[in-house]
């Protein structure tokens, strides 16, 4: 098992961001690639209850199934994930349906991902803005915002789903999940 620890960021300008990651040494590991991610939960949200999150994710062509648990949050999100690559998600995606889980949230975004052989950066698109994820040892983090020009007070800890909840509130969208689609749909 290992713990993921990230910080994410608000982005306004994509291009500005790209800038700053070269300036700072990175390099662009993986390009502009669509990603569909959905949450898996028990009834009675179990998972949930627990602070606990079944993810299957299709990147591009690539399928992942990713369970994280344990989570603390502190100035960083730090997380147990475990994660493996699954051959065909459709049938992944049957296994859990079989075995009583249930989709509880749907969100995509498209993602590139970048790094210095250190750490990672990803930067995504998403339905509700653009944010920009910081992964590694808490201080190549700090040190990593502190090149991109983010100070402690923008780093945001929470996850997808909890964005999309503040952003429902904000917006009094009635959208059900973190789409394209969806977003476009309920917010006209």
């Amino acid at each position: 098992m290992s713990k993921e620890i990230e910080i994410k960021f608000r982005v306004e300008n994509l291009r500005r961001l790209a800038s700053k990651l070269r300036a700072a040494g990175f390099r662009q590991e993986t390009p502009r690639t669509h990603e569909m991610n959905t949450l898996y939960d028990l009834p009675g949200e179990v998972l949930r209850k627990r602070k606990e999150l079944l993810r299957l994710r299709k990147y591009g062509s690539q399928w992942k199934l990713t369970h994280k648990s344990k989570r603390e949050t502190g100035r960083h999100s730090s997380r147990e994930e475990l994660e493996t690559s699954v051959g065909d998600g459709r049938n992944m995606e049957a296994i859990l349906r079989a075995l009583g889980y249930v989709p509880s949230f749907r969100y995509e975004k498209f993602r590139a991902e970048w790094t210095d052989g250190k750490g990672q950066v990803v930067v995504d698109e998403t339905p509700i803005g653009n944010f920009c994820e910081i992964k590694g040892t808490p201080r190549w983090i700090d040190a990593t915002a502190k090149k991109l020009g983010v100070s402690r007070e923008y780093y945001v800890t929470k996850n997808y789903a909890a964005l999309f909840g503040d952003w429902k509130r904000e917006t009094k969208s009635r959208a059900k999940e973190m789409t394209f689609r969806a977003v476009k749909r309920r917010t006209k």
